[in-house]
């Protein structure tokens, strides 16, 4: 007979088929949204939204982004990239235009342009901060109704291949102020675009008791399977030491 100990084969049992219930409830809609999109969601759906909210509000660098930025107003760069999606190049144009750069130009996916480093990388902090703020009405009208996301996308396809162009013209401390633009203003700007930010002392005790519930749930599975394990009589046992005579 396949089961060799009845009474922790029935625990494993138990401590099995609870965790699996458990589980089909944490996939059930029944927590609230606070979003109002969807009216409800399931529980792993809210946890995740609350960690993204909490990752949110510890990820708030673009003030200091924007003073890094201030130290090139006035820095003059002329600079020739070749985007990866050429289709974005005509609105990297308008970008440009309205950060006031000299001079713009696109040759298919090739952007040729100079001016102001610091007005343009200000600009590009300035949408990205409005972004980060779930203020996308704000960004696209500065650009003729552009989506806002892909004013987003086209500022990260824009200054990302600018990095290794200045390098290459010894701009080494220009090239590490745009890689913090693109880094810590720009891609947490898009990412958490429609997250609404929040503070890890403000869920204290939630975050604690989500923590907790990981933990013990983990635990949970685990000796499940051990006692099951011992029930049909796998269980782990230190080797003996072979003398030799």
């Amino acid at each position: 007979m396949l089961v060799r100990e009845k009474g922790p084969f029935i625990r494993g049992s138990l401590l099995l088929l609870s965790f699996a219930v458990v589980f089909c409830v944490l996939l059930l809609p029944i927590m609230p949204d606070d979003t109002k999109v969807s009216g409800h969601l399931t529980g792993l759906q809210y946890a995740d939204n609350v960690f993204n909210e909490l990752s949110k509000g510890s990820s708030y660098f673009i003030p200091a982004v924007r003073e890094q930025a201030k130290k090139l107003d006035g820095t003059s760069v002329t600079l020739t990239v070749t985007m990866k999606k050429a289709d974005y190049a005509p609105l990297a144009l308008t970008l440009l235009q309205k950060a006031e750069a000299a001079q713009a130009a696109a040759e298919g996916g090739k952007v040729t342009f100079s001016g102001n480093l610091g007005k343009i990388l200000l600009a590009a902090v300035e949408d990205s901060d409005r972004l980060y703020h779930n203020d996308a009405q704000t960004v696209s009208s500065r650009y003729n109704g552009a989506p806002a996301l892909k004013v987003s996308a086209t500022w990260w396809y824009l200054l990302s291949p600018c990095i290794k162009e200045m390098q290459k013209q010894k701009l080494i401390r220009e090239a590490q102020i745009v890689d913090q633009v693109i880094r810590r203003a720009i891609e947490p700007g898009n990412n958490f675009f429609s997250v609404k930010p929040t503070k890890v002392s403000e869920h204290v005790l939630l975050l604690a008791g989500m923590l907790i519930f990981y933990v013990v749930y983990t635990l949970w599975y685990g000796f499940s399977i051990f006692e099951l394990f011992e029930g049909i009589g796998l269980t782990m046992t230190k080797s003996k030491i072979k003398q030799e005579h």
